[in-house]
């Protein structure tokens, strides 16, 4: 794989900023084998943490050597610690990320646009960034993947209204209950989408957000989104497991069979 460490300047965020990219490459050099690159690259956009930037997937996991196989580029860009929204005492990460971000790659890159070509996943916080990606505007990718997703953000919010992060994000009375950030609402606003994608939601049984990954699956379901869960036992809150589910979500994005199923 090519990588790129891509410096450009956001008009949205009005500052310097940075994405990691990873590209096919024709050869791929020794212990990789060389996907056909006949077509444009499939993309996947790879969310971080809470705690964590870019730079994170490529030091934590093998996303790089699970990517090198499948003509796959993987987009990997940093929002600190928005929660990929809009902040009320902030900056607007919701629209870098959701609109301004594709469209830079897309002229940068020579990168597929095509939605069928398209992918959104990510760990923690960017799971919950990848799930609101995809309930917002499910027209726009073929799969979005949660591994250890903050996905109750309301709930978050709710136990933390002390801490200086949520006042920034959500202002120190308003929280994201019932807003166009939380995703049990969106959920239900787009149930009824023409064009919606398959979704894929993990959890570690062991993980701290396990209680909110089992109420929102469920409610996907309710709302009749084609989504294939997975608990592991015992796993929690680290990069063991996250390293395993990239792995698992880029090989079944390359399978052409529905995956409407709990595992």
């Amino acid at each position: 794989m090519a990588f790129l460490q891509i410096h450009f300047f956001s008009d949205v965020l009005n500052v310097a900023s940075t994405a990691f990219v990873i590209l096919p490459e024709a050869n791929q050099g020794i212990g990789i084998h060389a996907a056909d690159n006949s077509d444009l690259p499939k993309v996947l956009y790879l969310l971080h943490g809470y705690s964590d930037d870019h730079t994170i997937w490529l030091r934590r996991t093998s996303v790089e050597r699970y990517a090198a196989a499948r003509n796959l580029a993987v987009i990997m860009p940093a929002v600190n610690h928005s929660f990929y929204c809009n902040e009320i005492h902030g900056e607007r990460y919701w629209d870098y990320v959701s609109e301004e971000l594709p469209r830079i790659m897309r002229r940068f890159l020579r990168i597929s646009g095509r939605p069928e070509d398209t992918f959104v996943a990510g760990l923690s916080m960017g799971g919950y960034g990848a799930m609101r990606l995809a309930l917002t505007y499910p027209e726009r990718f073929a799969a979005a993947a949660s591994f250890s997703g903050a996905v109750d953000i309301a709930g978050i919010a709710h136990r933390h209204t002390a801490d200086g992060t949520w006042s920034r994000i959500f202002g120190e009375t308003a929280g994201p209950a019932g807003t166009e950030a939380d995703l049990f609402s969106l959920m239900k606003k787009n149930a009824k989408a023409p064009r919606r994608p398959k979704l894929y939601v993990s959890c570690g049984t062991g993980d701290f957000l396990y209680e909110a990954h089992k109420k929102f699956v469920p409610a996907l379901l309710e709302n009749g989104w084609d989504v294939t869960r997975y608990d592991e036992p015992e796993a929690v809150h680290e990069w063991g497991f996250w390293d395993r589910e990239i792995e698992k979500f880029i090989s079944a994005i390359y399978e052409n069979k529905s995956k409407n199923h709990q595992r």
